[in-house]
């Protein structure tokens, strides 16, 4: 089961501060290269993984869509989701992604913001995903950058010019990895870049057996699996 941490009340109490709860999308820093990936919603069904606060759903019936179903592990996020909605269009669920089952060609759209890389088992998931659009459909989605899950401590460190930097630590070893945001213990799944290409593509219609290639460290050179 994914780990529920939204529900953990010192995370939950930290998170309902942050700029993206409190202005909604305008203050989500990812949220215009999103929207502008959204295709015209007008009569759309619509389905939101890891809806959170609901932000997005209602966003999607205001442009028009016809159906929204906002789906969260989190009741505290769905409790507060539902209190800010007044709106039959817009169902929110309550469901661990990790054993998602989605109707078959039921949306035509698919959107997840920033909650796809808690996701142990997101082969499985995108399986759902992919199945559950309808010929034409559009899954649109943003993720942690893998140079910020990457690190086996992530947090900024000071160069020898007093710069902030990022070091990038264990790139190629994909997995979980625990960091102490908002509360202690936070789980977050990290994948390479060439995982999550390769996980699209290799759903595609088109694929024809695609890939984007990483390359793996030699066992003579084992730090460089540390390298991005």
């Amino acid at each position: 089961m994914t780990q529920n941490i939204y529900d953990n009340e010192e995370f939950f109490a930290g998170y309902s501060r942050l700029r993206r709860s409190v202005e909604g999308l305008d203050g989500m820093p990812e949220w215009p290269a999103l929207r502008a990936l959204l295709p015209d919603l007008l009569g759309r069904k619509v389905l939101d993984l890891g809806c959170g606060f609901g932000w997005f759903c209602r966003w999607a019936r205001e442009q028009g869509a016809s159906n929204v179903v906002g789906v969260d592990v989190s009741e505290k996020m769905l409790e507060r989701a539902r209190i800010a909605t007044a709106d039959p269009a817009v169902t929110y669920t309550r469901a661990d992604m990790e054993q998602l089952k989605l109707p078959p060609k039921a949306f035509d759209v698919v959107y997840s913001a920033l909650a796809l890389h808690y996701v142990e088992r997101l082969h499985e998931l995108m399986a759902q995903v992919y199945q559950s659009l309808v010929t034409g459909g559009v899954l649109v989605f943003s993720v942690e950058h893998p140079i910020f899950t990457a690190p086996s401590q992530p947090s900024w460190s000071l160069d020898a010019l007093g710069r902030k930097t990022w070091p990038i630590d264990r790139y190629l070893d994909e997995g979980p990895r625990s960091t102490d945001w908002l509360a202690k213990g936070v789980i977050k799944q990290h994948r390479t870049l060439g995982t999550y290409i390769n996980m699209l593509i290799g759903r595609g219609p088109n694929s024809r057996g695609a890939e984007l290639g990483e390359r793996a460290p030699a066992p003579a050179v084992s730090d460089h699996s540390r390298q991005p």
